[in-house]
């Protein structure tokens, strides 16, 4: 067993080179790496602006009667887009939508992948929002400010603290999801990967350094999201040290 696995291992080496130095095809890889990045990168802005709006309405509507039917729009969008499969969302808003011949597939993915992501950033802001007290919005009143000026300005600075390692694991899965742009024939790392196997013929080496990529990219992403969070949590710390200091040096 342990001798035909080092077998395996021993004709892999030659295999990798194969499919990613022969002929150029690094080129493939790193062709389908900016298009996973583009449509990451637009999805990651488009999910937090749908993300942040429908829990703002949420929040907002949930305590008005004459707002609550704008509560049950989202609760349907949230619903519908959880309940549903990321690859029928994609399919159907590429032959539903976006119907030209001269569609950007690239665009497509990313107005897709930020819908779905949408949702779920939505309820993930949501419950940072209520996580916050409410006298932080009264506070906010009383200076001056009206209830859309406290919640960017008082409200959501201090949820996004909350909510940051679960942000960041919802991005971390959009970059991974991305993985599906294929089904609408958009040249990403995955499809270049078997696009690669299919002129070498032979289909594991080339879905292996595809997903090499996508690891080294989650963990660049994770690397940054922990010094972010100790960043922020180091202010948290700086904050509290200096308030215990004036309370032992006060007169």
């Amino acid at each position: 067993m342990i001798q035909n696995i080092m077998d395996w291992m021993q004709r892999l080496g030659p295999r990798l080179n194969d499919a990613f130095l022969v002929d150029d095809r690094y080129k493939a890889y790193l062709e389908g790496l900016k298009y996973t990045i583009e449509i990451a990168l637009m999805a990651i802005l488009i999910g937090c602006l749908i993300g942040v709006v429908i829990a703002i309405i949420k929040v907002s509507a949930s305590g008005v009667r004459g707002l609550k039917w704008l509560n049950v729009l989202c609760d349907l969008y949230i619903t519908l887009i959880r309940g549903t499969p990321l690859v029928l969302q994609l399919l159907i808003i590429y032959n539903l939508i976006f119907t030209a011949r001269d569609t950007n597939e690239v665009v497509v993915g990313a107005v897709c992948f930020g819908i779905n992501s949408g949702a779920y950033v939505a309820e993930i802001v949501r419950a940072g929002i209520e996580s916050i007290d409410k006298g932080q919005m009264e506070a906010g009143r009383s200076l001056g400010f009206n209830h859309i000026q406290t919640m960017f300005y008082i409200i959501l600075p201090q949820a996004i603290k909350n909510i940051l390692p679960a942000l960041g694991n919802e991005f971390i899965v959009l970059i991974k999801e991305t993985s599906v742009a294929g089904y609408i024939a958009v040249p990403d790392l995955a499809k270049n990967a078997q696009y690669v196997g299919s002129r070498t013929y032979d289909v594991l080496p080339p879905l292996f350094i595809a997903a090499a990529f996508y690891l080294i990219i989650v963990l660049g992403l994770t690397w940054l999201l922990k010094r972010l969070e100790r960043r922020m949590g180091q202010g948290d710390r700086d904050k509290k040290s200096k308030k215990s200091l004036r309370k032992h040096f006060r007169p």
